[in-house]
C-alpha cells in the first residue's frame, strides 16, 4: 500500500531534489548484489535536511493513525533507526531498533531497548528492494515475542519478489512512495527525459538481467 498520491508525488519530488534518489540511466550503478542499476537510493540524506525530515516523520505519523494503533515503534538498523526515533516521538510511544545481526558481546543483544512481550510493535525502514532484511527484523521482533502489526518504508522499488516475500511471512506494509511514482515525478519534473523513461521501464521489468549496453 501506497500512502495517498499527491504526498507520495511530493515525497518522490524530495527525494530527488536533494539527490536521496540518483537515476543515471546512461551510467547505471554497481548494486552489491552484483546487478545494474539506473537508480541509486540513499535515503539518510534525508536527516540533514530539517524541512524534509519533519515532512516524512509526519507522513509516517499520519500513516501509522489512520491505520495502527502500536504501543512501540521499531526502527531496522541503520537507515529506519532515525526517523523511526522522531516518529515514536511524535506519537508518544516507547522506540527500538532491531540490529542487522546480535552483538557479539556484552548482552549480545539484536533488539536494542526496553521492548515488552506485550507490546503491538509497528516497524520502520527507509528502502525496500528484496524486502529480505526488512523482514528479518520482522521475524527477530516476533522470536522475541511481540505482535508486529504492520511495516512501513520511505520508498520502494516494488519488485515482485518483495511483495511474495511480505506476503510469505503474513506482514503487511505500507510505503511513502515507491517506484512508479517516483519515476513519473522525475518526468514531470524534468529530471529525465521520454528516452530514459524507456530505460528505466526495461530495468524495474527484469532488473536482474538488464543490460544497459543491449
Amino acid at each position: 500500500m501506497v500512502n495517498s498520491i499527491n504526498n507520495s508525488a511530493k515525497v518522490a519530488e524530495f527525494l530527488l531534489k536533494i539527490n536521496a534518489v540518483k537515476l543515471q540511466p546512461t551510467n547505471p550503478f554497481n548494486w552489491a548484489s552484483g546487478w545494474k542499476s539506473p537508480i541509486y537510493c540513499d535515503n539518510r540524506k534525508i536527516l540533514g535536511h530539517p524541512d524534509i525530515r519533519s515532512f516524512i516523520k509526519n507522513e509516517f505519523v499520519s500513516l501509522i493513525r489512520n491505520n495502527y494503533s502500536p504501543s512501540c515503534i521499531a526502527g531496522v538498523a541503520t537507515g529506519g533507526i532515525a526517523i523511526g526515533a522522531l516518529v515514536a516521538e511524535e506519537l508518544q510511544v516507547p522506540f527500538c531498533y532491531v540490529r542487522s545481526s546480535a552483538k557479539a558481546h556484552g548482552m549480545k543483544n539484536n533488539i536494542e531497548g526496553d521492548l515488552k512481550k506485550t507490546d503491538d510493535v509497528f516497524v520502520i525502514e527507509d528502502l525496500i528492494s528484496s524486502g529480505k532484511s526488512s523482514l528479518k527484523a520482522v521475524r527477530d521482533l516476533r522470536d522475541y515475542g511481540v505482535n508486529v502489526i504492520g511495516l512501513g518504508a520511505i520508498f520502494t522499488y516494488g519488485f515482485q519478489t518483495s511483495i511474495d516475500n511480505f506476503k510469505s511471512e503474513s506482514c503487511i506494509f505500507s510505503t511513502l512512495s515507491d517506484y512508479n511514482v517516483l519515476i513519473d515525478t522525475a518526468l514531470e519534473k524534468k529530471y529525465i527525459s521520454e528516452k530514459d523513461l524507456e530505460t528505466l521501464n526495461q530495468w524495474r521489468n527484469a532488473p536482474a538481467n538488464w543490460n544497459p549496453n543491449a
